[in-house]
């Protein structure tokens, strides 16, 4: 699994012109799954999600976790983050997880993130064509890959 997390002050989804997800301060997270993920992937990425620094204390230091800042957060599926650019202008999908494989564990990253997080989360739509806006806050952008845990 691979995600990027952005700290927002404000992000939404809206699908065919309807606003779908809306939160104020947190964190949305773009998510690409691929066919070899599994529940140890959804784990060690929830943990770090819920626990990652990247909020401002009192004196402007990212030392806070999402849970110390009461956030909300955004999950979008997004299999284009799993984009093989090697060869060509035309990127390839292949490595990103077929429906039937990435939706089970696109719902259990879920349920993870509102178990942890004691609270629902907002979503986007699973395979939706979805306008996503945000306000970035920092900004702070951060890329991590299960399969690559430095």
């Amino acid at each position: 699994m691979k995600i990027v997390i952005q700290r927002v002050t404000g992000a939404s989804v809206t699908i065919a012109n309807k606003k779908v997800a809306s939160i104020e301060k947190g964190l949305l997270v773009l998510l690409g799954i691929v066919s070899d993920d599994t529940q140890e992937d959804i784990n060690w990425l929830c943990n770090k999600i819920i626990n990652l620094r990247i909020f401002s204390d009192d004196t402007g230091l990212m030392n806070k976790a999402l849970l110390d800042v009461d956030g909300d957060i955004i999950v979008v599926s997004q299999f284009t983050l799993h984009a093989a650019t090697k060869k060509g202008n035309r990127p390839s999908y292949i490595k990103a997880a077929r429906p039937e494989i990435a939706i089970p564990l696109y719902k259990t990253f879920i349920q993870k993130l509102e178990n942890k997080l004691g609270k629902p989360i907002q979503t986007g739509t699973f395979g939706a064509n979805m306008q996503v806006a945000l306000i970035n806050d920092g900004p702070v952008t951060i890329i991590i890959d299960s399969k690559n845990k430095q």
